[in-house]
């Protein structure tokens, strides 16, 4: 079932539609190097056939997995040498499956030949490049990202395969729901023409072959989460659980949670980030955000999981609904680039430790107001270095907690501050 030309081609018409970009590259015949990044079964690998089919280039095919450097250096001499033939029609193509998984000496193998031109590079990955492939490659190969397949797309496919297909075309074939055949799909053409294989291969000789809700998931019985901890999926999950929390949403907040445990996500990792998100995203608004935060983190090193997932979802919750305030993310930051701004200012002669005589000839400690000694237990003085002395780090958020502090800040300071 693969298709042998963009005409038959189905989804990425971002890319090979009308008019796209790659239309326009392969029509011309002037193909340059790239990169398809995309989920697995996307069509990565029948996109870069097509296209050496289209231009009538040599198309030399490595994989990531089962290649070293020798085997890339070969097949460039080889491309080489196919280059400089007489028959030669087109610019050959090298195709790099899982190219996410070449070392950095494979990668800097790959730069020479396709710099000057000896191959056309087109790699294949299921990750962030910019993660995966060095710098100097990904400055030579354009990337493109192909996108998981639509119902419309996958009903054509699913079409497809019931007229066309040497052996269910030749089956009586009843669609009567297709819902959950697209949804274990997950958008992935190979995973629903593997479905749509079980389901021929349980169907009694001579029965019709009946694709319905039912019979997909008894025949899948279990769908194994599409989550990969170690990839690009890691990412955008756990990007999405912290902008759930963020933007106070429990239930999103929760169902990412579930997405994470569900595919095996480290839950000390979990944890971990939800501390960091109580200290950042709730801060002052809830000081207690950051204690819950850093309970769980210490039951989930205790109790691991399956337990794990009943602390994790209490403290979500809490994050989630809590109040917000970035100030105290936010004033060190300030502070830190006022220290890259202005360097090491001195310390003030009169906040300064002075355990020795010599240091108290010197002045160090002098004049130092203990602030209990003063009423309220407060005195104004100047503990910022003289040049950023009115300096403003902290800016109190809109919250009920952080209203009270900087009212009593307005007390002893006023508004601006001042030490004066």
């Amino acid at each position: 079932m693969r298709p042998k030309s963009l005409d038959e081609y189905i989804g990425q018409t971002h890319l090979v539609g009308p008019g796209s970009i790659l239309r326009r590259m392969i029509d011309s015949g002037n193909v340059s190097s790239f990169i398809l990044w995309g989920p697995p079964g996307v069509g990565k690998t029948t996109l870069a056939k097509i296209i050496a089919n289209t231009t009538k280039s040599k198309f030399f095919t490595l994989s990531a997995v089962t290649s070293g450097v020798k085997d890339v250096r070969e097949v460039i001499e080889r491309a080489r040498q196919e280059a400089g033939s007489m028959f030669s029609q087109g610019r050959p193509i090298l195709f790099i499956d899982e190219i996410h998984r070449f070392s950095k000496s494979q990668q800097d193998s790959l730069l020479g030949a396709v710099e000057n031109g000896t191959v056309t590079l087109i790699g294949a990955t299921t990750e962030n490049p910019s993660f995966e492939v060095i710098r100097p490659l990904l400055s030579r190969a354009q990337v493109y990202t192909l996108r998981p397949l639509e119902a419309p797309e996958l009903q054509t496919l699913l079409d497809r395969a019931i007229t066309q297909d040497e052996v269910l075309s030749k089956l009586d074939v009843k669609v009567e729901q297709t819902d959950a055949l697209f949804r274990f799909s997950g958008g992935d053409a190979r995973k629903l023409l593997n479905i749509l294989d079980l389901i021929e291969q349980s169907t009694p000789h001579g029965s019709p072959m009946v694709i319905s809700d039912k019979a997909v998931i008894d025949r899948l019985q279990e769908n194994p989460a599409a989550y990969d901890k170690q990839g690009e999926m890691h990412y955008d999950i756990i990007s999405a659980f912290i902008k759930s929390i963020r933007g106070s949403d429990p239930d999103a907040a929760i169902y990412w949670l579930a997405r994470m445990i569900a595919g095996g996500e480290d839950p000390v990792f979990i944890a971990r980030r939800l501390a960091i998100l109580a200290a950042e995203d709730i801060g002052l608004a809830n000081p207690n955000a950051l204690l819950l935060a850093n309970a769980t983190f210490d039951i989930i090193t205790k109790i691991g999981m399956p337990e794990g997932r009943i602390p994790l979802a209490e403290c979500t919750v809490y994050l989630a609904t809590s109040p917000k305030s970035n100030s105290a993310y936010m004033a060190i930051d300030s502070a830190l680039a006022e220290v890259r701004r202005s360097g090491d200012l001195p310390v003030p002669l009169h906040i300064r430790n002075a355990p020795t005589s010599l240091m108290k000839n010197l002045g160090y400690g002098a004049d130092y107001k203990y602030a209990h000694d003063y009423p309220g237990n407060f005195v104004r003085q100047q503990f910022l270095p003289d040049k950023i002395q009115d300096a403003r780090f902290w800016n109190p958020c809109a919250n009920p907690a952080e209203a009270r502090a900087a009212e009593l800040q307005r007390s002893r300071w006023g508004d601006p501050k001042s030490v004066r």
